[in-house]
């Protein structure tokens, strides 16, 4: 089998790929936190595009941290046989708060 890495351009559906990104949630709390997260292979979705589903935690800061669950949007063609991803989600509460984390992810390759 074929690999695909993260430097090669390929058009359509690519099976077996996941995404990273680095962000900062919100500020609430008078802090923000770092989230470090890598997604789930894609799920196919009904349409012919795919989404993937992440779960983690941010990084400890103001002594403590925050859990999150989220599903991505789908796949957003950026050209040259790459895509990324749109997402936007809360943190759980903790110390009486909780953070947004918005973004768009790596690219991955594959069009679609």
């Amino acid at each position: 089998m074929n690999r695909v890495g993260k430097d090669d351009f390929k058009p359509g559906f690519v099976p077996h790929h996941n995404h990273g990104s680095v962000d900062y949630t919100s500020v609430s709390g008078g802090h923000v936190h770092q989230c470090l997260d890598v997604t789930s292979p894609p799920i196919q979705t009904q349409d012919g595009n795919h989404i993937h589903y992440t779960e983690g935690y941010v990084l400890f800061e103001d002594g403590h941290n925050h859990h999150y669950i989220a599903y991505s949007g789908p796949a957003i063609q950026v050209g040259d046989g790459m895509h990324v991803h749109y997402y936007d989600f809360y943190t759980s509460e903790n110390d009486g708060h909780r953070h947004r984390v918005k973004g768009v992810d790596h690219p991955a390759p594959g069009s679609k």
